[in-house]
């Protein structure tokens, strides 16, 4: 049914998608650092950060606005967290793969993901997406020894103010097929964990461009992985 009413809606989809490019306003990431060392305490944590513009913090002014930096107050000077962000707008999968591939070996102890809108816009589809997907998992397990992951579910893309009906409607069903079908791999791995999309994607808390989070929601994702990490170290 899905690919039916792709078929069928193509036509006015991909129209939509043009005014959608044309029309929306092209925001920058966020200024700031993008690796660093925060805190003294007695326990180290090194954190990498992965994903799109979402995770770039385009929609906040400054990387301390955005999720990196909201991870990070939340962690306050109570350890001694070694980061860092690597995230590119228009990021998808593959591109992440390929990049991290291409640079020298690393240690870290957790990586969070952002991704998976960029693919929906390319229509990749759920077969590719879990080959690429598992494919990432394993570089980040076998190069850089991570020992637990935390991957950002899609966000419901028929909730993006920048995004009208019907296509914010065909977008939301692609994300959710994603989720849908990495959320039941995630589901047989010990050491990753499928961060469910709970942010409230109202108008007032989307950046505005209406496509990407604003500062608000970067508070709330960033303490929702918090928790997970915090969960994680049994603290």
């Amino acid at each position: 049914m899905h690919r039916l009413l792709k078929y069928i809606l193509a036509p006015l989809l991909i129209l939509q998608a043009k005014q959608v490019r044309k029309n929306t306003l092209r925001l920058p990431e966020a200024r700031g650092p993008r690796k660093g060392i925060q805190g003294q305490g007695e326990r180290k944590i090194r954190l990498l950060i992965l994903g799109d513009s979402a995770a770039a913090g385009v929609g906040v002014d400054d990387q301390a606005h955005a999720l990196s930096g909201q991870i990070l107050a939340c962690f306050g000077d109570k350890f001694r967290i070694e980061w860092e962000l690597i995230a590119k707008t228009g990021a998808t999968t593959a591109d992440t793969v390929n990049h991290l591939e291409s640079l020298p070996q690393k240690i870290f102890d957790v990586a969070i993901t952002s991704l998976g809108v960029n693919d929906v816009k390319l229509g990749v589809t759920r077969d590719q997406w879990m080959v690429q997907q598992k494919q990432l998992i394993s570089l980040l397990r076998k190069k850089f020894q991570v020992k637990k992951l935390i991957l950002s579910a899609v966000p419901p893309m028929e909730l993006f103010p920048a995004l009208p009906w019907p296509l914010g409607a065909y977008l939301g069903s692609c994300s959710r097929q994603l989720n849908h079908s990495i959320r039941a791999w995630i589901s047989t791995q010990t050491d990753c964990e499928f961060l469910e999309f709970n942010l409230p994607l109202e108008k007032a808390l989307m950046a505005d461009d209406g496509f990407h989070p604003g500062p608000r929601l970067h508070t709330i994702w960033a303490r929702e992985i918090f928790q997970r990490i915090d969960q994680h170290l049994g603290r």
